[in-house]
């Protein structure tokens, strides 16, 4: 049985999606609009792949030190 989810993409905020493979006991997200892509185990929450092609700059903050 598979379950999907419509999401946030957590790499650049579009909607992706979260795949439940129940029987495999694995779950992946992809995003379609920044090619974000994490596979991991239900159970064990270890990651089995991952691709992620890079960090979208809009998120990051600079920091200044005084």
């Amino acid at each position: 049985m598979i379950t999907v989810e419509k999401i946030h993409c957590p790499n650049c905020g579009s909607f992706a999606e979260r795949h439940h493979f129940v029987q495999e006991h694995l779950v992946t997200t992809q995003c379609p609009a920044c090619d974000y892509f994490l596979s991991t185990c239900s159970r064990t929450g270890n990651v089995r792949e991952a691709y992620a092609p890079g960090l979208v700059v809009a998120r990051l903050r600079t920091v200044q030190l005084v």
